[in-house]
């Protein structure tokens, strides 16, 4: 009988991150005696191939057994609710000593063609879950988004363009203004209507370069606006930016409207 294709994987990692691991080089200041001494010190014993002192784990035999248990619970996580401990260790050491197994091959293959079935329709009901869910977010965003637009659009020295951009000049440039197909050198940050930052080139210490036509189409419209040397606020609608999907994964929700300073340094010749 074969091993299951997700243990096989595990202890398959586990071995090349054991291998691995034993080749990384010490950092420079724990080598020196930095505050990283300790844990250079663990590296070496590892690289000598020697014992390490871990509390718990006294023999190099459990070290190894535990790392590779880290790596197969890991790897088994996502199906938790599905698996009888007692019963998963016990197929380990039946397969481990050669005793014959409960399962025949055919058996195995029904069970794992069963269980497949099974995780894929809880995966199709956890995305239809999520997708509802950002579905109702998304609604939600849009509506507090076009409500907030209206009033904005009303303060002085905010104009609409007729996309439904909103813009308000913060400091105008004298430099040439950029076309759509030109690349760009901006610094900016931007914030959802909350205040929450989700990107600054400023944090990071280096502006960002692009093309023009390759961002979102806000952008793209509002920085053709822009001489070289302004700074414009923008508040970009979800339609003009990340629209229904947002970021996914990412800190932009769906129909998001987005606030951006942004400050035009050059246009980048090729």
């Amino acid at each position: 009988m074969k091993v299951s294709r997700n243990l096989t994987l595990a202890v398959g990692i586990a071995s090349c991150a054991l291998a691995l691991s034993a080749c990384k080089p010490i950092d420079k200041n724990a080598a020196e005696g930095g505050k990283d001494a300790k844990d250079a010190k663990t590296a070496e014993a590892g690289k000598d191939g020697a014992t390490l002192d871990i509390p718990g784990l006294p023999t190099e035999k459990q070290q190894i057994s535990y790392f590779i248990g880290m790596d197969i619970g890991k790897s088994l996580k996502p199906m938790k609710d599905d698996i009888d401990m007692a019963t998963l260790e016990r197929a380990i050491g039946d397969m481990m000593s050669d005793k014959k197994p409960l399962l025949t091959e055919e058996q195995a293959q029904k069970v794992m063609q069963a269980f497949a079935v099974k995780m894929q329709k809880k995966q199709e009901e956890e995305m239809a879950k999520k997708q509802a869910e950002m579905a109702e977010q998304g609604k939600k965003n849009l509506a507090e988004g076009e409500k907030f637009l209206a009033e904005n659009g009303k303060k002085p020295g905010v104009t609409t363009t007729a996309s439904g951009l909103q813009y308000m000049v913060m400091t105008m440039g004298k430099g040439p203004k950029p076309k759509a197909e030109d690349s760009v050198k901006v610094h900016y940050v931007g914030t959802l209507l909350d205040g929450t930052k989700f990107d600054s080139s400023y944090d990071r210490k280096e502006p960002a370069q692009f093309v023009l036509n390759s961002v979102v189409q806000g952008w793209t419209e509002a920085l053709q606006l822009m001489p070289v040397g302004s700074k414009f606020k923008l508040w970009i609608p979800a339609k003009l930016g990340y629209g229904e999907q947002g970021t996914p994964g990412g800190p932009i929700p769906p129909n998001a409207t987005l606030v951006f300073e942004v400050e035009l340094l050059d246009i980048v010749k090729p």
